[in-house]
């Protein structure tokens, strides 16, 4: 499975400054996301796919994050104890509601594309497959990939109200 490569490089020394323990400073850091790594962003970079269809592709990959819906690894680091001044909402049943309007949104424009679509749109957009790679898990010839994600985003499109 590919994923987006983040890289994080430092800001330079005479930039922001964030306090840190015992009143140290440490410089801001900044993460730089290349959306031409996603499948996605792949294929519209190469002109495969329409900016409409791509619009319709991170808006499903948008809900599919928002819901939470990602497979987690390890442990939850956002689960630590909120203190004086902790950053996070103020109600924590606001996150729940939130992820939960957001699989209502990613299951619905999942069953706007109908069911054999869903397994393509699922590993290109949503688990970050490459072609290859989602064509052989689905036992597909090559090449056919492309063709059945393209009438899958373009109902999404559809069902987003993408012009």
């Amino acid at each position: 499975m590919k994923n987006r490569l983040l890289t994080e490089r430092a800001v330079r020394e005479e930039g922001p400054a964030r306090p840190a323990a015992r009143g140290k400073t440490r410089p801001v850091r900044s993460v730089t996301v290349n959306l031409a790594e996603s499948p996605l962003g792949w294929l519209k970079a190469r002109g495969l796919i329409s900016a409409r269809q791509f619009d319709a592709g991170e808006q499903l990959r948008g809900d599919w994050e928002r819901a939470n819906l990602p497979p987690v690894v390890t442990m939850r680091w956002d689960a630590a104890p909120m203190g004086r001044g902790a950053r996070g909402p103020s109600d924590p049943a606001a996150a729940t509601e939130v992820q939960l309007v957001a699989r209502r949104r990613f299951e619905t424009a999942v069953a706007a594309a109908g069911s054999g679509l869903a397994d393509i749109l699922w590993r290109i957009v949503c688990a970050g497959e490459g072609m290859r790679e989602a064509e052989q898990a689905l036992g597909w010839p090559a090449r056919a990939g492309r063709l059945v994600l393209s009438l899958a985003l373009d109902r999404l499109a559809d069902h987003y109200r993408i012009g």
